[in-house]
């Protein structure tokens, strides 16, 4: 079985990290765009937001270079979560990136941080 997702795509926001027992955590959105031409010539485009969660210290650490707009390259797999929100149950889907499976690349735009 494999389950496996690649993306290449620009970060929406700053990255968010936080630490989660004891391990650091980077949550991203990650926009992908599709452009095409329609039946008439003009150009169409299509944008999906992606929510990707990161793990580990040294995943957190390259991040630190990543800001808004930033193009990243992302290799994870597909996980999705169950919650409840006001008595009813929610599902959210997610790309998971970590040490033990997955890449991580900055493409371009990255900053110099200290």
């Amino acid at each position: 079985m494999l389950n496996k997702v690649t993306l290449i795509g620009n970060l929406g926001a700053d990255p968010e990290q936080r630490t989660a027992g004891n391990k650091p955590v980077v949550n991203l959105r990650l926009a992908t765009t599709e452009t095409w031409k329609d039946r008439n010539g003009d150009r169409q485009e299509k944008t999906e937001w992606h929510r990707i969660t990161v793990w580990g210290e040294g995943n957190a650490k390259y991040l630190a270079y990543a800001q808004k707009g930033t193009t990243l390259y992302i290799e994870g797999k597909l996980e999705t979560r169950s919650y409840e929100s006001n008595g009813e149950t929610k599902y959210s889907t997610e790309i998971v990136v970590n040490e033990r499976g997955g890449e991580l690349r900055i493409l371009k735009g990255g900053v110099e941080r200290e």
